[in-house]
């Protein structure tokens, strides 16, 4: 999440996907949400969102998904675990036992994102959202750096 103070603040939330497959190019997928503080305006990622980038995911990528979570609230909601349950044919979730960055290799991504546009000067919340779309766009295409990420995390994949 990256706030903006002053005259048209607000942030931009971002939900993420690292996907693995032993012998196939690594992918990710990501949704990006800005909240300007407007009524009835969503403040951040919601189920929905989720539900959407897991979908968009599993066409994309054309077979089933593992999908290894932490305990985040959004994970959570009822809403969302019976759209777990009613496709558990092509999705299984791992839930992980808690919170843990050093074992998620989103949160590494993350870390990329930030760390790029993190002497950004932005004149609007636009400027901020464009950027971070920009540098995840940039990491879509470089397998190298989502491997990096699993990598990181001193994972491995069993193929």
């Amino acid at each position: 999440m990256v706030k903006v103070r002053g005259r048209g603040s607000g942030r931009v939330s971002l939900a993420g996907l690292t996907c693995y497959k032993p012998g196939h190019r690594s992918r990710m997928f990501y949704s990006v949400r800005e909240y300007r503080g407007r009524k009835g305006e969503p403040k951040g990622i919601g189920w929905r969102d989720l539900r959407d980038l897991l979908v968009r995911a599993y066409i994309q990528l054309g077979g089933p998904i593992v999908l290894v979570w932490d305990n985040l609230r959004m994970h959570l909601v009822e809403p969302m675990r019976q759209f777990i349950a009613d496709h558990a044919a092509w999705l299984t979730v791992l839930q992980l036992p808690s919170y843990l960055p050093d074992l998620h290799p989103q949160e590494r991504i993350w870390s990329l994102v930030k760390r790029d546009i993190g002497n950004l000067a932005a004149a609007d919340l636009g400027q901020i959202t464009r950027a971070v779309k920009r540098r995840l766009k940039q990491i879509q295409y470089r397998p190298d750096l989502v491997d990096g990420c699993l990598t990181g995390t001193g994972l491995i994949l069993d193929g």
